[in-house]
């Protein structure tokens, strides 16, 4: 494994960049058309400012159809200075800047470019919550051309896609592999660390508890496995889930009235465990903005994730022995077998029961435990007996199918392999999905050149 992901690093070294009117009848487009068009580049690429500095765009950066700025990654050029690197929002109005809240809002310290359409009588600054100013830049759509294709990708197809297009399967499953060899060794040294100073089972534990936070809920889900380590809860076995639902701010309320009937015998037995604690660990206890809930998909709910984390903290035996085994099908029966009588039925503390069991933790979230924790775990165990135990390792690693694509997966599936008919086929395992992460985060991330400057083309023209 270490060749193939030697080579990677090799190359990951040259990533450092080398110096008539649209409408018949007037209108204004809606936000999303607007960003649609500025995205594809109908506005152009030069503008001039409220404050009158001259404004390129170097890259148009990536959609965010997430909470913040409308585009992430973008890089810009002021007065012909060095491109900075950012985010870019629209808004059809010039005091939405303010009106949205933008200037209060940290997602938004990273905006490097306010776009507007519509101009006030008044002059609105754009201003972050940190106090800095963001530049302004006024759009005319009446200027754009008739043609609008609505299907407009979720990022640009680099220019790494022709050399990649045009090398042979094996190749490119070369490259891949060798990326995803260098990330499961990145991963395994991080582990590695953890473990000199937490310990072996801690660092276990707080890194499974950090998947099951999935990425809107890391920081919580870290924070409770810190303030309620592994040890306190398997001594504190009965109060366990009591423990971190009371210090996650689940149960700040006792009125029971607002839980339905299926629900209340549950909470309050969770109460009832709680409140003896609840005056010595209330500045233990998370405020409600801490956790991210809008957006999230029911069976993803804060709520369960924190039931699953209890009952792995009561079968820690069970979980020690399976992944000892440093086997796929080991840790897949231990998780299929984790069961709550009252959470395989619900979603949340306070939702209806649902008619259908569910599973406390879904597939695809047991291939993201086994790719982010468990393999770069056993990975790190096993760095004395490199050259058997990694070989079979890796050919274990690279077996795991993947679940679930998501938004950056398939922003980086864009850049490198744009329309390339073999782009799915590439991207059928974890360990694939894992390598395009990582040159995305190497290269595509570290580019302020909009590709023209990216040495990683030329790199895959001399690999192998």
């Amino acid at each position: 494994m270490s060749t193939l992901a030697e080579r990677y690093a090799e190359i990951r070294e040259t990533r450092r960049v080398h110096e008539r009117a649209l409408f018949v009848s007037p209108r204004i487009p809606s936000e999303l058309e607007l960003q649609a068009r500025w995205f594809a580049g109908d506005f152009g690429k030069e503008f001039v400012s409220t404050n009158g500095d001259k404004i390129e765009i170097i890259q148009f950066g990536v959609w965010n159809r997430e909470a913040g700025p409308d585009f992430r990654d973008a890089a810009i050029r002021i007065n012909a200075c060095e491109p900075i690197n950012g985010c870019i929002e629209i808004d059809l109005l010039d005091r939405s800047w303010e009106t949205h809240g933008h200037a209060i809002n940290p997602a938004f310290e990273a905006t490097v470019l306010h776009v507007f359409v519509e101009r006030s009588n008044h002059a609105f600054f754009t201003r972050t919550h940190l106090n800095r100013n963001v530049p302004q830049v006024c759009i005319d759509p009446a200027t754009l051309p008739e043609a609008f294709n609505a299907t407009v990708p979720l990022a640009r197809p680099g220019r790494c896609q022709a050399p990649l297009k045009n090398l042979p399967e094996e190749r490119v499953c070369s490259v891949l592999d060798a990326a995803a060899q260098f990330r499961l060794r990145q991963k395994a040294n991080r582990i590695r660390n953890k473990v000199e100073a937490h310990g072996r089972d801690e660092t276990l534990f707080q890194e499974i508890a950090t998947a099951l936070g999935y990425k809107e809920n890391k920081l919580p889900f870290t924070l409770l496995t810190q303030r309620f380590p592994l040890r306190l809860l398997r001594e504190s076995a009965e109060d366990c889930e009591a423990l971190l639902f009371g210090a996650a701010g689940f149960l700040e309320t006792p009125d029971l009235d607002i839980y339905d009937k299926s629900a209340r015998e549950y909470v309050r037995q969770l109460w009832d465990r709680w409140w003896p604690h609840r005056e010595n660990l209330q500045r233990l206890v998370l405020p409600a903005k801490a956790w991210h809930i809008s957006g999230t998909r029911p069976v993803n709910h804060p709520q369960r994730r924190l039931a699953a984390l209890a009952v792995l903290a009561r079968e820690w035996p069970r979980l020690q022995r399976a992944s000892g085994k440093t086997s796929i099908a080991a840790a897949n029966d231990f998780f299929q077998t984790l069961a709550h009588p009252f959470w395989n039925f619900h979603y949340t503390l306070s939702s209806e029961a649902s008619p259908k069991e569910m599973a406390l933790i879904g597939d695809s979230r047991v291939a993201d435990i086994l790719a982010n924790v468990l393999f770069p775990f056993w990975a790190a165990h096993d760095r004395k007996n490199q050259s058997s135990s990694n070989t079979r390792l890796w050919s274990e690693y690279g077996r795991l199918p993947a679940q679930l694509s998501n938004r950056r997966l398939e922003t980086a599936a864009t850049r490198l392999f744009g329309n390339d008919p073999r782009r799915k086929q590439f991207l059928r395992t974890v360990a694939r999905q894992q390598a395009l992460l990582q040159i995305y985060e190497d290269f595509c991330m570290q580019d302020n050149s909009d590709c023209a400057q990216c040495p990683f083309p030329e790199q895959m023209d001399k690999w192998m």
